[in-house]
C-alpha cells in the first residue's frame, strides 16, 4: 500500500523597515514543501532547498529539520 506524499507548510518570518514611517514590521511569507519521510512536526525548524514544481504550489524539499520544537 502507497503512502500518499506529505506537505508540510513553512512560515519564514523576516524584518523589513517601513519606508515611511521607518517602524520595524514582521513579514511571513509561507512556503509548501515537500517532506518525504513525514519527520517535521508543527514549530520544527527545518532547512529547505528548491526543487522541480512538485505540484501547482509545492517547489521546495525538506531537507533535514535543524531543531526540533520544545513541548510544553
Amino acid at each position: 500500500m502507497a503512502v500518499a506524499p506529505v506537505t508540510v507548510v513553512v512560515a519564514v518570518e523576516r524584518l523589513v523597515r517601513h519606508g515611511l514611517y521607518r517602524k520595524t514590521i514582521k513579514r511571513t511569507s509561507t512556503f509548501m514543501a515537500h517532506d518525504e519521510k513525514n519527520e517535521a512536526g508543527i514549530g520544527d525548524r527545518v532547512a529547505l532547498v528548491s526543487s522541480r514544481p512538485l505540484s501547482r504550489r509545492k517547489r521546495w524539499v525538506v531537507t533535514r529539520i535543524l531543531e526540533k520544537a520544545k513541548v510544553v
